[in-house]
This record gives structure tokens, C-alpha cells and sequence, in this order.
């Protein structure tokens, strides 16, 4: 479990909705595309976070890439790392 050997990393995020996927809500955090890590893994993210800004919002976070038992990877945040908030992008 976990990947000791993978690095903590910046990346951009930003949340969209995802409904009826099993999940906990149905708001999600995923990576945006073009970084080290891929647009499909999700990210665990504070929930406070992706409830108090708008969907499609986007933040630089400090992540991990890492796995469960049994599971497939994911990004892994921490609530008491750095969250800058980018906000959306320009349309």
C-alpha cells in the first residue's frame, strides 16, 4: 500500500461533477491534462474545499501519486498542505 518511492509533486486540479458513479457526492477532483500524472486518476481532496468554489475551479496542490490495497492509484492531497486557488479558467 502507498508508494514510498514516488515524489510529492505540484500539479494544477479542478473539480467537475461526476453523478451516480458510486462515489462519496458529486463533486470530484481530477488533474487537468498535459501534467506528470493522468487526467482520469481522482484525487482526494478536502471536501471543504470543493464545496466553497464554484465547479470548474482550479487549484495548484501539492500531491502524491499512490494506490490501496486491493486498489488503483489515485493523487493523494492533504488537507494541511498549501492549496493555492487558481479559480476557473478564462472561456
Amino acid at each position: 500500500m502507498g508508494k514510498p518511492e514516488e515524489p510529492y509533486i505540484r500539479i494544477v486540479v479542478e473539480t467537475y461533477i461526476e453523478g451516480g458513479s458510486g462515489l462519496h457526492g458529486d463533486i470530484h477532483v481530477r488533474p487537468i491534462a498535459g501534467q506528470q500524472v493522468s487526467r482520469n486518476l481522482r484525487v482526494r481532496f478536502p471536501k471543504s474545499l470543493r464545496r466553497a468554489h464554484p465547479i470548474g475551479t482550479r487549484f495548484l496542490v501539492y500531491a502524491k501519486l499512490t494506490d490501496r490495497e486491493g486498489g488503483g492509484e489515485f493523487v493523494h492531497t492533504n488537507h494541511a498542505w498549501d492549496v493555492e486557488v487558481l479559480g476557473k479558467p478564462s472561456e
